[in-house]
């Protein structure tokens, strides 16, 4: 079985047209399915046309890549693909897709079934699998059981073998299913229409009639038989597909006969009609007439007239077309005789010329024309108020126009602006004419026109005009809640224009950024909050502007002023704490605040000095330390809007240790060995803690520190070594001052009486014997310094005593050195207040006769460097 299609394209081929054939691909065997490592031969088919001109390269497609170019059409392929194939002078055929399956069990069936086709469908097994039976299915139910050839053959295909189709088979334990096919069974032609050439005729003309269809390319090789029919009698069959008929009208007297055809396959296997069709004899039309009535050449405008058009001869159904000029206005067919008409109310547009036609499928008639003018009173005018740009603006030149739609000339046009005539015109062809006015602010109104063609003038709607007036340069202030800009305030940008049109659209600039805008829809000012940060500082400017050109104002400049931020105040002194006699500098600064600032400094609240940061920054204020300067201090900030006070800072000043006064004290009026005596050493002047230290002939005793200030003390038990020179440092940091030499002689011996009573006697009063000896002991003074300063003062007493001894004097004198610090010259020393004594020797010595030892914080007080004293 060959299948093959040609599908033929009309090409210019030297000025006329000829089929261009696409080339077909046909199969043999003709399946789409085969086993792997089967064969099958494609031959690409051209119309032999072309073949038996040329001899031609074939080109084989495997998908879209060239397979192979060989000069014969034949290719036997065994791969799976869609194959396609074309000539230089055709074009590329269809794809056909081939399957080369690795299953058991395969159907297969052609590609394509028609109605009338017998079909045949094969089950294939591979030759490796020996199957007891095959069963062929369809839509999944068994259709038949099938015989040693494997193959299921349908007669005469049509709908009621459309369906998927499959096969199976078993072998011991095992079953096998093939692929499914989907058969639809085609049309092989449709039912043929029956057409006549002409279409037409006319009684005693010979009739064509042609019996109309198409096979499917794929069955273009088919043979097709016709037979037509007349009133159910056979006219004429055999494989021509047309009839000639002579005088179709005779024999028609008993009315039009019945022509239908029939188209079939030789086998007569698919047979098809076409419908009944009735051949008609058609008489053409005579020439029309038009009349009009009522029957004027002239007529007034709202006149109704009736247009009737009227062709004496012809078979009907007649159209009839009415025309104003060359303007179609209507048709309307008359399936009888007696014509059409069409009636119109006129109008000025109706004025002119007027004709019909009249076709009843032959070719138009056309009638002769006939004249009609309307006398047409002027309309209601339009006016029309033209300006060079979107909106009137002051300086423009305005065009009024006025125009009526219709209207017989002549016609007076006159213009008007709030009801005062501003000018007429008399235009030559009556339809529209125009009136100039250059625009100013006075021309806003009102504006209005007549029409007048002697039968009632007629006025135009009112037109309204605004005419704008540009905006002109706006005005931009500043509006702050105080007499400056302050960081925080809402700051009101107020800009106004004293002259344009609303609305007017206000922009705002900052140094030409913009920061937004407001609209004043009646015209005006407007306004624009701000609120404001250090940084809107600057050039500020506004935009007016109303649709005709932004107007920018004056830059106006800003300054906004930033409070002063809390100030930070720094103490700041020559080493790392504060001294007395320092000069401490007060640092003050606040890190944010417009300029100048003022700043003010406090000690314990009270107000110290001021100084000023012209620039903004900082401020420094300078202060001379004394002991009373400690405490709190704190600054202020003040740039005029409103004073910030720093954070309190507590400040310590620390006063040096003064000359200390070293006083022995013994049990009695002489020091003897085994004696313990107390060293005391006192600085009156001076911060704590301070630090004692003892030296007895320039070697150290010891030391003893006081945390709180005041004196320290160091007990010495006496031998006769301790004679010597005796001396205290006072250290709290700020360089050791040492106190006065001191020099102790130590007698040799005591004397007792043995008459005292040991349980009678006063154990903080003891009784000295040698008393001349004892008076040797009296301080000698030397090196006296006279200049003023603080002072020695030195003093022995004679201390009465009751109930002592009667070997003793009555009376004894006990021995004290003093070291008396004042801030001033002393007059005269005060005398010791004890009851019953009485001074002995006094003497008042300068402290600076002690200050050579201050030099060195650690270097122990000697008699060389004192200008010692004796005692």
């Amino acid at each position: 079985m060959l299948l093959w299609v040609s599908v033929l394209v009309l090409a210019p081929v030297s000025g006329q047209f000829e089929a261009v054939p696409k080339a077909v691909i046909s199969l043999h065997p003709p399946w789409t399915v085969f086993f792997k490592g089967e064969a099958v031969t494609l031959t690409c088919h051209v119309s032999h046309i072309y073949t038996a001109k040329n001899r031609e390269l074939y080109q084989w497609y495997l998908g879209t890549e060239i397979l192979r170019e060989i000069p014969g059409n034949t290719l036997k392929v065994q791969d799976s693909g869609e194959y396609k194939c074309q000539t230089q002078n055709s074009l590329l055929s269809d794809g056909v897709t081939l399957i080369f399956s690795t299953a058991k069990l395969i159907l297969q069936a052609p590609p394509s079934v028609f109605e009338g086709d017998s079909v045949t469908l094969k089950c294939q097994a591979n030759v490796d699998l020996a199957l007891k039976n095959k069963t062929l299915y369809k839509n999944g139910k068994m259709l038949k059981i099938l015989d040693e050839s494997s193959s299921f053959h349908i007669q005469q295909a049509g709908l009621k073998d459309n369906g998927e189709y499959h096969c199976a088979g078993s072998e011991i334990n095992c079953s096998f299913s093939s692929n499914r096919i989907k058969i639809q069974v085609q049309e092989l032609f449709p039912h043929p229409v029956l057409r006549s050439r002409p279409s037409w005729t006319t009684s005693g003309k010979q009739l064509t009639l042609i019996c109309e269809t198409q096979l499917p390319p794929q069955k273009s090789d088919a043979q097709l038989q016709f037979r037509f029919f007349r009133d159910g009698q056979i006219v004429e069959a055999g494989s021509k597909n047309f009839l000639k008929i002579q005088n179709p009208s005779s024999g028609m007297s008993k009315g039009p006969s019945y022509y239908w055809c029939e188209a079939h396959t030789v086998t007569s296997n698919v047979c098809k009609k076409s419908q009944k069709s009735q051949i008609h004899v058609e008489v053409p039309v005579s020439h029309p007439v038009l009349t009009l009535s009522p029957p004027r050449a002239q007529a007034l405008e709202g006149l109704r007239v009736t247009l009737h058009c009227e062709a004496r001869r012809g078979s009907p159904p007649i159209l009839y077309q009415f025309y104003h000029g060359d303007v179609l206005l209507r048709g309307r067919s008359a399936h009888t005789a007696g014509g059409a008409s069409f009636s119109i109310t006129l109008t000025a547009e109706s004025s002119g010329k007027y004709s019909c036609t009249a076709d009843n499928g032959f070719g138009p008639q056309r009638s002769d024309t006939r004249s009609l003018s309307v006398t047409v009173p002027a309309s209601r005018p339009i006016l029309t108020l033209r300006v060079p740009g979107t909106r009137a603006v002051v300086g423009d030149v305005m065009e009024l126009h006025c125009e009526v739609h219709k209207g017989s000339p002549p016609i007076l046009y006159r213009f008007y602006h709030d009801d005062v005539l501003l000018g007429s015109r008399w235009p030559p062809s009556g339809r529209g004419t125009s009136f100039n006015l250059p625009l100013t602010p006075e021309h806003s109104g009102s504006y209005a026109c007549e029409a007048d063609n002697g039968l009632g003038a007629q006025r135009s709607d009112t037109a309204s005009l605004r005419v704008t007036v540009p905006a002109s340069r706006p005005v931009l202030t500043f509006r702050v809640p105080g007499t400056q800009a302050v960081v925080g305030d809402v700051m009101e940008l107020h800009c106004e224009a004293h002259r344009g049109s609303p609305p007017i659209l206000y922009r705002f600039y900052h140094d030409d950024v913009f920061l937004g805008s407001s609209s004043a829809p009646s015209g005006g000012r407007a306004s624009f909050n701000l609120s404001l940060t250090p940084e809107h500082s600057g050039s500020y400017a506004c935009e007016a502007d109303n649709g005709l050109g932004a107007q920018r104002s004056d830059t106006a400049s800003l300054r906004v002023t930033v409070p002063a931020s809390r100030p930070v105040l720094t103490l700041r002194v020559p080493g790392t704490q504060a001294v007395v006699g320092d000069v401490m500098e007060l640092h003050c600064e606040a890190h944010r605040g417009s300029p100048p600032i003022l700043y003010r400094f406090y000690h314990d609240d009270v107000f110290l000095g001021s100084s000023s940061a012209p620039s903004g920054g900082r401020a420094s204020f300078n202060l001379s330390l004394t002991p009373e300067h400690s405490g709190s201090y704190a600054c202020e900030a003040d740039n005029g809007l409103g004073a910030q006070r720093s954070e309190v800072v507590p400040l310590n000043v620390t006063v040096p240790a003064s000359r200390p006064i070293l006083t022995l004290r013994a049990p009695g009026d002489q020091a003897f060995p085994g004696d313990v005596m107390e060293l005391h050493c006192e600085a009156h002047r001076g911060s704590p803690p301070i630090l004692y230290r003892f030296y007895h002939d320039n070697v150290i005793l010891g030391s003893s520190s006081v945390p709180s200030g005041g004196g320290a003390s160091f007990n010495l038990s006496l031998t006769a070594e301790h004679t010597g020179n005796y001396s205290c440092e006072a250290d709290n940091g700020l360089g050791a001052q040492c106190s006065e030499t001191v020099t102790l002689s130590i007698s040799g011996g005591r004397t007792s009486d043995p008459s005292r009573n040991p349980s009678n006697s006063d154990p903080q009063e003891p009784t000295y014997y040698n008393v001349p000896g004892w008076i040797e002991l009296q301080p000698v003074y030397s090196n006296v310094n006279p200049k003023g300063g603080d002072v020695v003062y030195s003093e022995v007493r004679r201390i009465q005593e009751g109930n002592k001894h009667a070997v003793a004097s009555d009376s004894a004198l006990r021995l004290l050195w003093t070291y008396l610090p004042s801030h001033g010259p002393i007059a005269s020393p005060q005398p010791y207040s004890a009851q019953g004594s009485s001074v002995i020797y006094s003497q008042v010595k300068a402290e600076s006769f002690l200050t050579s030892t201050a030099e060195s914080a650690h270097t122990p007080c000697t008699p060389s460097n004192l200008g010692g004293q004796r005692h």
